[in-house]
């Protein structure tokens, strides 16, 4: 039987999980997971969010079950989307010189912990060839030239189309993005940085909260949009520190953290976990 997961989301009103589940069951498919959310409350979206994974019967026509789903839209205002579970998502990841994260994640993708394909990895420095490489993944380095920004990041789109990817990971890739850039790939790029933002903004950021004797350290992923660091959050990573810890060891926490909070974002994206809710998600765990 093959298995699918079906996200939802739309204006709360009684009947959608019925409506759902009543053209499931029409169909002989069988719930293997569902979880569901309302944001109702002050000055909360109103919205209805719904995930559900299933299995559908041998001959299951997927084109008929996308036509019966949009059947829907109409009457409940659906904002949907229906993924074949077997199709692991396609990733191209950037990043300068830092490599905690990427080698976390081609770890992890090795080692079967994250169910992903990545297809290829872009740097505007040719450190990280050699790690991506041993992967036995293709590796671009693609320099940003004063004024060029805009020809390295059309470059960049053309990688992106050509491998196919369904989303992009900046794994500490320390170069911003044009707000055009992000305009061509809504919700479909991921960002990692530390959780002292707003605060410890520019260079030595861990030197900055050594100097303030900060006790609590974290790192934040959120999918990107032109404001810059401030897309809807995906999840976030802490760890306390004290007066004991020199600016090295908060970096070095620091790395892990960013490592785990970037791989957890990563994962629950690519299982269709994360629903968009204006400047917020839902994240179905």
């Amino acid at each position: 039987m093959s298995e699918y997961v079906l996200t939802l989301s739309c204006p709360d009103r009684p009947g959608i999980v019925a409506a759902v589940s009543g053209l499931l069951a029409e169909r002989g498919c069988n719930i293997l997971e569902s979880q569901q959310y309302s944001d109702r409350g002050a000055g909360d979206s109103g919205r209805f969010f719904m995930r559900v994974q299933f299995a559908a019967p041998p001959g299951t026509d997927p084109d008929e079950l996308r036509g019966a789903f949009a059947a829907l839209v109409p009457d409940l205002g659906l904002d949907w989307s229906l993924t074949d579970t077997a199709r692991r998502e396609r990733v191209l990841i950037m990043v300068s010189r830092a490599g905690h994260c990427l080698n976390d994640l081609l770890y992890r993708q090795r080692s079967g912990l994250l169910d992903i394909d990545v297809v290829a990895v872009v740097s505007n420095h040719p450190d990280l060839r050699p790690l991506t490489q041993s992967y036995g993944i293709d590796y671009h380095h693609l320099p940003v030239a004063e004024g060029g920004r805009a020809a390295q990041e059309a470059e960049v789109r053309t990688l992106v189309n050509h491998y196919r990817a369904d989303l992009v990971v900046l794994a500490r890739y320390m170069q911003i993005l044009s707000d055009d850039f992000c305009g061509k790939l809504p919700g479909r790029i991921i960002n990692i940085h530390h959780s002292f933002l707003p605060g410890f903004k520019g260079a030595r950021p861990y030197h900055q909260a050594h100097a303030r004797g900060v006790k609590l350290i974290g790192a934040t992923a959120h999918y990107v949009t032109a404001d810059l660091d401030e897309g809807p959050i995906i999840e976030q990573e802490v760890a306390r520190v004290d007066h004991t810890h020199s600016p090295e060891d908060l970096m070095a926490v620091g790395r892990d953290m960013e490592c785990l909070a970037l791989a957890r974002a990563v994962r629950w994206h690519a299982e269709h976990r994360v629903l968009p809710n204006g400047d917020r998600t839902v994240v179905f765990r």
